[in-house]
């Protein structure tokens, strides 16, 4: 047998990462932090991203796709959640749109981001990039339904003053948003797993049948899957290294915070900043999907993250705003309401073929830099 498949998944600074990552969020959670400390968390808080995409893999690999990209991207939104939560109730008024910022930053970075660079990669490395369009469409109808439902309906209802649900709608859309949740997990886990299975390009059949060397970026593909104990192993250090990504991101906002303020930007910045370091380990882990042929890997890790990140929050808030003081801000204004549809439409026409070029993995990227720069200067 080849040594390859006596290769164990760990190495140590995938064990010792996540763990000083989490003593680091420990000693500085809830303190006032000098420069000096700042950059150490923030070394930690890098290192325990590459940590967990590493795990995020090696579980993957064990239990197959599309459970792979599914344990991603739930684990992190689960944390992300609670996060928000705590956050909501010790800010009072001041963190009434903390949720809305959030939950739309997450579906700006992984619709238009993630899906994006992973479309580049794909195209740079093949020429086109190929994905399943049924699986693919599917789960951005569900984004679409579930953004709409939750962040664009409060703008218009009538009430309750404000860009604000009543008690009985926000009811309503929790209920719905966690009906649609599950629907999609049953279905993308379930009934139609093979829509969401990698399609195979023409590279990738020619490096299986050994007619091209091709770079060995895939060869992880074919590697004996690790063991259940391996697995169980990376899962549990994949929990501790996104809870020291997380909670690291709260430990260095305040100084986020203080530089937005400095520099006379808007306080959604802070947001957005946050969203982009606790969606990092999604991030890295759909473009080496996408580097290994594996674009349905990374569609499936940028949508279901956009589908957990709305479907979780919204259910999660409403239960919290049972006792939680001062408004809750759902609805978008103009500017990301048109954003919102032009990341829709975009997207619509992305997914439809089944195939993309670096045209439209471009198109995604601008997109997303157009938000980026609204957030900075309104």
């Amino acid at each position: 047998m080849s040594t390859a498949a006596h290769k164990s998944p760990f190495t140590d600074w995938t064990v010792v990462v996540p763990l000083v990552s989490l003593l680091a969020l420990v000693f500085s959670w809830g303190r006032d932090l000098p420069g000096f400390v700042v950059a150490l968390v923030a070394l930690c808080l890098a290192g325990a991203v590459l940590a967990a995409v590493h795990h995020a893999e090696v579980v993957a690999h064990r239990v197959g796709e599309p459970f792979g990209s599914l344990v991603l991207a739930v684990a992190v939104t689960v944390i992300e959640v609670a996060l928000i939560v705590t956050l909501m109730a010790d800010g009072g008024d001041k963190t009434a749109s903390l949720a809305r910022d959030t939950v739309f930053a997450a579906v700006m970075i992984t619709c238009n981001g993630i899906v994006g660079l992973s479309l580049l990669v794909g195209a740079l490395r093949n020429r086109v990039a190929v994905f399943n369009p049924e699986g693919s469409g599917a789960a951005l109808a569900t984004v679409a339904t579930l953004a709409v439902l939750s962040l664009v309906l409060p703008t218009f209802t009538t009430s309750k003053p404000g860009p604000e649900f009543s008690t009985a709608q926000l009811t309503f859309a929790a209920v719905a948003s966690l009906a649609l949740y599950g629907l999609f997990i049953a279905v993308q886990t379930v009934r139609h797993r093979d829509y969401f299975l990698p399609v195979p390009t023409e590279a990738g059949a020619k490096k299986a049948d050994g007619s091209s060397g091709g770079d060995g970026s895939g060869d992880g593909e074919h590697a004996e899957p690790p063991t259940s104990r391996a697995a169980l192993v990376s899962l549990g250090l994949l929990l501790v290294a996104l809870v020291a990504v997380v909670g690291d991101a709260k430990a260095v906002s305040p100084t986020i915070e203080a530089g937005v303020a400095g520099a006379g930007l808007p306080n959604a910045v802070v947001g957005v900043i946050i969203a982009l370091l606790v969606l990092a380990p999604e991030t890295l882990a759909a473009v080496r999907a996408a580097r290994r042929d594996r674009v349905q890997t990374s569609l499936n890790l940028g949508y279901g993250s956009a589908i957990a990140s709305i479907g979780l929050t919204i259910p999660a808030v409403a239960l919290a705003s049972v006792w939680l003081s001062g408004p809750l801000l759902l609805g978008l204004g103009p500017i990301h309401m048109v954003l919102l549809a032009l990341t829709v439409v975009v997207s619509a026409l992305t997914i439809a073929p089944g195939r993309a070029t670096l045209l439209q993995g471009g198109v995604h990227i601008v997109v997303l830099a157009a938000y980026l720069f609204l957030a900075v200067s309104p």
